[in-house]
């Protein structure tokens, strides 16, 4: 088996940025070429944008003038051509694997992957592992989703390519994940942070020393969580782990081109895989200046089914050039990825993303994991009111007194932080539904325009 140091592949990962870019836009500008002498959607797209793959001859043309492609007009063009859509980049001959992902339609968006990109899928998921700190003598507990989402393959791809034992038992049947976790010593779990605080939480509750699990190192995906200071530090000091983020979006496979080292400062962008842009909120034809915040547009540089060519993911993150101690010449983003545009929740005027709800209540002391946000609009008014379990090891003399007091704390910290006023109900431990994926954390009872016009 081959040997691997302090990086996977050193020449990559410690490249001077005037290299790299260089050669990303070497590679984008063939992309650019490939798809529109290619693939019909493209040369559409492109042509209705007056644009043309010859006009980008830097880095900033290539944000300035190619238009951006989105989760809708990919779903819209499998329809029309389906069942991939005329995209796909390769004969259906070449397919190797079929995956997919479903939006709130419930119609799967399909992926169909080359052989050929199937192959280097596993190395740079590989690489990505790598980086959080996955090696050969781990043996890693994935309880991801196994199905058409292709987090979890694309997870145990990763750790075959790395060497080390992989337990792909999937996500739920939370009380057998914990006694073969215990029993054979797993080191690693990947899955997403809901779930494992779930698994957290029902570990304690049948008697289990998590602080003293065998788990040395927890990778999560698939959701924010991981990046934001209270729940890694609930992980941390709940399971006894090292906690590392890993942004994802399926549409980008190799998803693993966001990953976070053993320096615990944000995840590395893997420029040279997936060319990882930030953009103004409202144009996405502007790049957002370094530290601030914005949309995050990804771009394949080596894909060839199904090449995603400023994919439009709308998710929300900022990025930093500054050095990283681990050697590494990627950028980071910081924060990982921490919310999506389209999860913005707009309270009277107020722009509040869940995971700012979620960093305010675990700076809170008495306060639990579990969460929801529940918005309505009785009169004129949005009213919104947060309803959150406490702490399940707090077991309180006096539990009315307990939960006002609480209750009153959460509301001046929400105030604080987001600028809204939220009502605030603090429940019993386990009383709020669980998830084994990803949690759903609003749930919006406020009437849409089309209901409010029509009433």
């Amino acid at each position: 088996m081959e040997t691997h140091g302090a990086y996977w592949n050193e020449q990559r990962e410690t490249q001077s940025r005037p290299d790299r870019e260089a050669g990303v836009l070497s590679l984008l500008q063939r992309q650019l070429h490939r798809v529109y002498e290619e693939l019909p959607f493209y040369r559409r797209h492109y042509d209705s944008h007056d644009f043309h793959p010859r006009q980008v001859t830097c880095l900033e043309d290539f944000t300035r003038l190619v238009p951006v492609i989105t989760k809708a007009m990919l779903r819209e063009d499998q329809a029309e051509t389906p069942p991939f859509g005329s995209y796909l980049g390769v004969p259906e001959s070449e397919i190797a694997r079929v995956h997919g992902s479903s939006g709130t339609t419930g119609v799967p968006t399909l992926y169909g992957i080359s052989h050929r990109d199937w192959d280097h899928i596993a190395d740079v998921m590989a690489q990505g592992f790598y980086t959080a700190g996955v090696r050969p003598t781990d043996r890693v507990q994935l309880a991801t989703v196994f199905g058409m989402f292709i987090g979890g393959w694309g997870s145990l791809l990763g750790c075959e390519r790395i060497g080390a034992t992989a337990f792909p038992i999937g996500a739920g049947e939370t009380e057998r994940q914990l006694e073969l976790m215990y029993r054979m010593g797993s080191t690693v779990l990947i899955c997403t942070p809901t779930y494992a605080l779930h698994m957290l939480e029902r570990a304690r509750s049948l008697g289990y020393d998590t602080a003293a699990s065998p788990l040395r190192l927890g990778i999560f995906i698939g959701e924010p969580g991981a990046a934001i200071p209270g729940t890694r530090e609930v992980l941390e000091r709940g399971w006894g782990m090292t906690v590392r983020d890993l942004a994802t979006t399926s549409e980008m496979t190799p998803f693993a081109s966001n990953a976070e080292c053993e320096q615990g400062r944000g995840v590395h962008v893997l420029q040279d895989q997936v060319w990882t842009e930030i953009v103004d909120k409202q144009d996405p034809n502007r790049s957002a200046p370094e530290g601030t915040s914005g949309g995050v547009v990804y771009t394949h540089l080596h894909r060839e089914s199904q090449p995603m060519i400023r994919f439009a993911s709308r998710d929300e993150s900022h990025m930093s050039y500054e050095p990283c101690a681990c050697g590494r010449t990627y950028p980071r983003l910081p924060n990982g990825v921490y919310g999506r545009l389209d999860d913005m929740m707009i309270i009277r005027g107020a722009n509040v993303y869940p995971s700012q709800v979620q960093r305010s209540l675990l700076s809170v002391p008495g306060t639990g994991v579990e969460f929801v946000v529940v918005l309505e609009r009785p009169d004129a008014m949005d009213e919104a009111t947060v309803r959150v379990e406490h702490d399940p090891t707090i077991s309180p003399a006096d539990p009315r007194t307990f939960k006002d007091e609480l209750a009153q704390a959460i509301k001046a910290r929400l105030k604080n932080d987001t600028n809204v006023n939220f009502s605030v109900e603090v429940l019993d431990p386990e009383t709020l539904e669980r998830a084994v994926s990803k949690a759903k954390r609003v749930i919006d009872r406020r009437p849409s325009a089309f209901e409010e016009a029509s009433s």
